[in-house]
């Protein structure tokens, strides 16, 4: 944890350094994206291979369940790749 004066230090610049090299930021922004897309993508597969293993374990009605909020985000996900990739 900063300080309240560290903390606002660095939001001083941060904002200084937005204000002189946005591209730098622009790159910094696509490089997290890229990285919480592909962790949406290894818990959507890790998801999706777990699905038979809930529905033996836990009957067919949590497997419909499950099946269908993978459905959902599988949905989402191509719905939204823009934003994730």
């Amino acid at each position: 944890m900063l300080s309240k004066e560290d903390q606002r230090r660095f939001e001083q610049i941060t904002r200084h350094l937005r204000e002189s090299d946005p591209a730098f930021f622009a790159r910094l922004d696509h490089r997290v994206r890229l990285r919480r897309g592909r962790w949406l993508l290894l818990l959507t597969v890790v998801l999706w291979a777990s699905l038979p293993a809930t529905t033996v374990l836990l009957g067919r009605s949590a497997g419909a369940i499950c099946a269908v909020v993978l459905l959902t985000n599988a949905v989402l996900m191509w719905r939204f790749r823009q934003r994730w990739l």
